[in-house]
């Protein structure tokens, strides 16, 4: 691509052009009608005052008007000189007078005024001057070749100037360009002797031109540091979250290794299993949390009503073990409903569901619900478990974020991953308390899934 400079400079060049070009068009017209205004002029005075001094009957009329009269100074240098011709004719049409120059023909066959003839193969621009009391019609006139080349060589002359400056004006406008564009390449360098660890913002003086890309990289620069900061943040935890459970399946290896008796050996291996499921969750959260950041392809699309299904039996386990009831009512206008993006979808009911689970007491029961909500539809989850304390809902959905009543079995990801997946969606999440108890989770979408082919 060209350069920006470059492509300043050639529009700038081109405009000039233009506008010169334009200048020399309009010069050359109106220059010519000024020209042929002021040759007119002389015209029509040469003739009158040629009319004035004629003698109808002197015998050295024609011998006078012949004779050459003495150049003038650097007249040979233009070949100008002498490009009038005159013819004194009587009213009876018989041929008075001429000058040297003038064809034999008549000059002109109008009446009176300006009028153009071709005599003797030269067009002739004429004035005719007519004196009754002398009873002479008087012809000055010049060919239209002279005045064509007059015109020509004062348009050369404004623009043998106008090619000497040319040159000139492309310098002018290169180095005002580079003076111009100079804090755009010290922005450039600065930028380019910037380390990858470094994000600070651009402070440099900047002209107002400029200030929207200054902004504009400013932005860039804090969304990254945000993001490099929620990546180290992310390793940290996640690497704490995991060192925890490791530790105690070492921990409780060594007690079931030197275990007095079976029922120590028993324990042992239970919480062994414990920590297995805390870590294989974790895992699986930190792979979900990672899918959907990075939007990966979620496979076929897949009716609601099979993927509420699916979602049950992914939790299911999870409720066994804690003894908690699981339920799924899919509204019927929704079963058959094909979901464009069922991994993403799955991925946030599931966490929904399993955080469900993991807030609910023994015997408590979650309910997984699909309704139609005015043009679109909503999945709710629905549990009897403590709810979010008022003071933890801003925050509940940052990453690792843990509120002070969740049991120790939550990783602080399963909302964090609901958001971000919702967001993905196009979906809206929401959290409201539950009377007497328990919580409501939603996922709002503001329009329906498509129906099946053919349906």
């Amino acid at each position: 691509m060209r350069s920006l400079r470059g492509r300043l400079f050639l529009i700038l060049m081109t405009a000039t052009g233009a506008v010169w070009l334009s200048a020399a068009v309009w010069i050359h017209v109106s220059t010519r009608a000024e020209l042929n205004r002021a040759l007119d002029n002389r015209l029509a005075e040469a003739a009158r005052m040629v009319g004035s001094l004629v003698v109808r009957d002197g015998p050295t009329l024609d011998a006078a008007m012949g004779m050459a009269a003495p150049a003038l100074p650097g007249e040979d240098r233009h070949g100008y000189a002498r490009q009038l011709s005159c013819q004194v004719w009587g009213l009876d049409g018989t041929r008075v007078a001429a000058s040297a120059q003038a064809p034999r023909e008549a000059l002109s066959v109008a009446s009176q005024g300006i009028s153009e003839r071709e005599v003797e193969g030269i067009i002739w621009r004429v004035y005719t001057h007519v004196d009754e009391g002398r009873g002479i019609r008087v012809m000055v006139g010049d060919t239209l070749q002279v005045r064509e080349r007059l015109a020509n060589d004062m348009l050369l002359g404004l623009m043998w100037p106008a090619a000497v400056v040319l040159p000139l004006l492309a310098a002018a406008i290169w180095l005002s360009l580079r003076s111009g564009l100079a804090p755009l390449q010290r922005m450039a360098g600065d930028l380019s002797r910037r380390t990858a660890e470094d994000l600070a913002p651009l402070d440099a003086p900047a002209p107002p031109e400029l200030a929207p890309i200054v902004a504009a990289l400013n932005g860039l620069f804090r969304r990254v540091r945000t993001a490099r900061q929620h990546e180290q943040d992310f390793t940290a935890y996640a690497a704490h979250e995991l060192k925890t459970p490791l530790a105690g399946l070492k921990m409780q290896a060594e007690v079931a290794q030197r275990a007095p008796d079976e029922a120590t050996r028993t324990h042992a291996l239970a919480q062994i299993r414990t920590a297995v499921d805390r870590s294989d969750r974790l895992v699986r959260q930190l792979l979900d949390m990672t899918a959907v950041d990075q939007g990966a392809p979620q496979g076929a699309p897949r009716s609601l009503g099979r993927i509420g299904a699916e979602v049950l039996e992914l939790t299911a386990p999870v409720a066994v073990a804690r003894g908690v009831r699981l339920g799924f009512d899919c509204a019927e206008a929704l079963t058959g409903r094909l979901q464009p993006d069922p991994g993403l979808l799955v991925v946030a009911l599931r966490n929904l569901v399993e955080n469900a689970v993991q807030a609910s007491a023994a015997e408590g029961r979650v309910d997984l619900l699909f309704r139609l909500s005015g043009g679109g539809w909503r999945a709710e989850i629905r549990d009897e478990g403590h709810g979010i304390p008022p003071a933890a809902r801003a925050r509940i959905t940052e990453r690792f974020f843990r509120a002070a009543t969740a049991r120790g079995e939550g990783s602080g990801l399963g909302l964090a991953i609901v958001e971000a997946a919702a967001a993905r969606l196009g979906a809206t999440l929401t959290l409201e308390p539950r009377r007497p108890q328990g919580e409501t989770a939603m996922l709002t979408f503001a329009s329906l899934p498509p129906r099946p082919p053919g349906t």
